[in-house]
């Protein structure tokens, strides 16, 4: 079967979610972790990997903010991208003035409801939680990815 993980590790299950990558396909990458030169770097890198290895276009995109322009497309429009969502504990969290929750628990709600739609629109996704220590997370998501296109 198609797709079918053997063996669970991120590189197995990252495989299989690649592999559903067809023709006239794109790769998404939505990364809900902080937007700075050093996570860009490393998504992007894995970005390109992804599109020089299975020559399809890709994207990258910063939420939540990118909710509202292209986020819209991927779920009404055609259903051609294969998308990998990042989230992470955030470092610092910020309580929302006047409110018993934070900031880090909206945006960790944007994501959850984002994904909900994906799925609810039979889109092709997989959800990566990095945890809190980010870099590392990165780095260890880019030698799965690494390990799943070889």
């Amino acid at each position: 079967m198609k797709g079918a993980v053997k063996q669970p590790s991120l590189a197995a299950y990252l495989k299989a979610h690649l592999d559903r990558l067809g023709a006239g396909d794109y790769f998404g990458l939505l990364a809900y972790v902080q937007m700075n030169a050093a996570h860009d770097e490393a998504l992007q890198t894995a970005r390109h990997r992804v599109r020089d290895t299975r020559k399809v276009a890709t994207c990258l995109g910063f939420g939540p903010r990118f909710l509202h322009s292209t986020g819209q497309a991927y779920k009404g429009g055609p259903n051609s991208g294969v998308f990998l969502q990042v989230t992470c504990d955030d470092a610092a969290d910020v309580p929302v003035p006047g409110s018993k929750y934070t900031f880090g628990i909206v945006k960790a709600a944007q994501a959850r409801g984002d994904f909900q739609v994906l799925a609810d629109r039979k889109r092709r996704a997989l959800r990566v939680h990095l945890g809190a220590d980010v870099a590392a997370g990165l780095k260890t998501l880019g030698s799965a990815i690494e390990k799943a296109l070889s």
